[in-house]
């Protein structure tokens, strides 16, 4: 059984800074990539940020320069450090981990996490 788990969620003025952390646990062999997607009310989840295992990030153009994903020394572990909150980023995040192996599986598959809220106040 593969477990994901957020942390580092909370309240935060505009312009201020948080880091989310995200642990993968298990029997866990490899991940392909790593995400963070992000949710508020009403509206569709989000792509934030990702990364591969090789270390190839993409991010979504609205946290472009501000945000930044990477992955811990142990490889089911990653960040997003947020910087120049705004508004606008408040939501609950959630990290993904996509293409999971576990020992002795030959397919991977996609879990998520509970999700943290991020509040940012104007």
């Amino acid at each position: 059984q593969v477990q994901v788990v957020e942390s580092g969620g909370g309240l935060v003025q505009a312009g201020g800074s948080l880091r989310l952390s995200c642990v993968a646990s298990g029997r866990i062999s490899s991940i392909s990539v790593m995400d963070w997607y992000r949710q508020v009310p009403g509206k569709q989840r989000e792509l934030v940020a990702s990364i591969t295992s090789g270390g190839r990030t993409n991010y979504a153009d609205s946290v472009k320069g501000r945000f930044t994903i990477s992955r811990g020394d142990a490889k089911n572990t990653v960040y997003l450090q947020m910087n120049s909150l705004k508004a606008e980023d408040t939501a609950v995040y959630y990290c993904a981990a996509e293409r999971v192996y576990t020992l002795g599986d030959l397919r991977g598959y996609d879990y998520w996490g509970q999700g943290t809220q991020v509040t940012v106040s104007s």
